[in-house]
């Protein structure tokens, strides 16, 4: 797990600085509010090699065995297209996003409409339609 991203250094989810983003988040400090904040969260532990917490952050029905990264591969950036609920009082989000990469100096980009689930105050990914 990558921890040596400065506090002041920007969010990998484009967010705003890491430490008034989702580093508080990943650090365990406080719950993704939205689930809009879960899936920028997520993006940056992706980004940041952080396998941990993208276990603990999926649901439990869906939660494969373990997150295997490449380490091959560069996140370079996120865009949210739309969000639908996903609030703090919602039971359901729904979060679609363009997250771009490079693998090799090649770029790509993943393109998913995300679906989450509130269980008792925390929010977790349950699935996801590629687009």
């Amino acid at each position: 797990m990558s921890s040596d991203h400065n506090t002041q250094q920007a969010c990998p989810c484009g967010g705003g600085a890491y430490g008034d983003c989702c580093q508080r988040y990943l650090q365990g400090e406080a719950l993704a509010p939205t689930a809009e904040a879960l899936m920028r969260s997520r993006y940056s532990a992706f980004a940041l090699g952080m396998e941990d917490y993208l276990l603990a952050s999926w649901h439990p029905r869906t939660r494969p065995s373990r997150v295997r990264l490449d380490p091959q591969q560069k996140w370079i950036g996120l865009s949210i297209k739309s969000t639908e609920a996903g609030r703090e009082d919602d039971v359901n989000g729904v979060v679609e996003f363009v997250a771009r990469f490079k693998i090799a100096g090649k770029g790509h980009r993943l393109h998913e409409r995300s679906r989450f689930e509130n269980i008792e105050g925390r929010w977790f990914y349950l699935d996801g339609d590629h687009l």
